[in-house]
C-alpha cells in the first residue's frame, strides 16, 4: 500500500457486508481496513494519511453512535459515514448534528457510498492539512522568548508599541525590538497574518499555549 493511499476503515458485525464494502473500497483505489466491532476498529493503529469510517448503528460493543463520539475527540481527521438496517428519524439527526457527513440505509448504491466516501476523504485531507498549519504554528510560537510571548499576546490585540510598553512596563524602543522579533520567528508577513496566526492557535489573554 502507498503512503498515500486513503484508508477507509469498515466496522460492521456482519461479514458479508465487510467483504463486499472491502471489494468496494479497494475496486476504488482505496485502502480497506475491515472490522467487525468498535473495539476491534479501536486496537487499529491511527492511519496517518486521509481516512474515514464506514459504521454500522448496531454493532455486539459499543453502539456506533457511543463510538463516534470517542472517534470525534480523538481521531478528527476521520470523517464518519453511518450504515444502519434500519434507521430512525432521530437516530440520523443526533448522528449528523455529532458531525456524521452521511447517513445511509441498506441497501444503498455503491455509487452513492462511495461518493459519500470521496467527499469524507477530502474532509479528511483539509482536516490534516490544518492540523500539519498548526503544528507548524505550534513550533513557531514554542522559540518565542516568554517576552516575545507577551509583547505578540499584546500586539495581537490591537494595541500600540507605546501601549503595550505601558502594560510590560518597558520602552518602547524595546517592544519594537521584540516585536521585530516575533514577526521574524512567527515568519509573519503583516500585523494582520499575526493576528490570524494568533486565532488559529487560540491565544487568548494569556501569552502562553494552554
Amino acid at each position: 500500500m502507498s503512503h498515500e493511499t486513503p484508508v477507509v476503515f469498515v466496522v460492521d458485525d456482519d461479514i458479508s457486508v465487510r467483504e463486499s464494502l472491502e471489494l468496494l473500497i479497494r475496486s476504488a483505489g482505496f485502502h480497506p481496513e475491515p472490522c467487525s466491532s468498535a473495539q476491534e476498529f479501536l486496537s487499529r493503529p491511527r492511519a496517518l494519511v486521509p481516512n474515514c469510517l464506514i459504521l454500522d448503528v448496531n454493532l455486539p460493543d459499543l453502539s456506533g453512535l457511543d463510538l463516534q463520539q470517542l472517534v470525534s475527540v480523538e481521531r478528527t481527521d476521520m470523517p464518519i459515514i453511518f450504515v444502519t438496517g434500519y434507521g430512525d428519524v432521530p437516530m440520523t439527526v443526533k448522528a449528523m448534528k455529532a458531525g456524521a457527513v452521511e447517513f445511509l440505509t441498506k441497501p444503498f448504491g455503491d455509487d452513492v457510498l462511495m461518493t459519500a466516501v470521496e467527499y469524507a476523504l477530502e474532509r479528511s485531507r483539509t482536516a490534516r492539512a490544518n492540523e500539519l498549519d498548526k503544528q507548524v504554528l505550534r513550533e513557531r510560537y514554542s522559540s518565542l522568548s516568554p517576552r516575545e510571548a507577551e509583547v505578540m499576546a499584546l500586539v495581537v490585540t490591537g494595541l500600540l508599541n507605546k501601549q503595550v510598553g505601558f502594560e510590560l512596563g518597558i520602552s518602547e524602543i524595546t517592544v519594537k525590538a521584540h516585536r521585530g522579533q516575533v514577526m521574524r520567528k512567527m515568519k509573519a508577513g503583516s500585523l494582520p497574518e499575526l493576528v490570524n496566526m494568533a486565532a488559529r492557535l487560540n491565544l487568548g489573554q494569556s501569552p502562553h499555549l494552554s
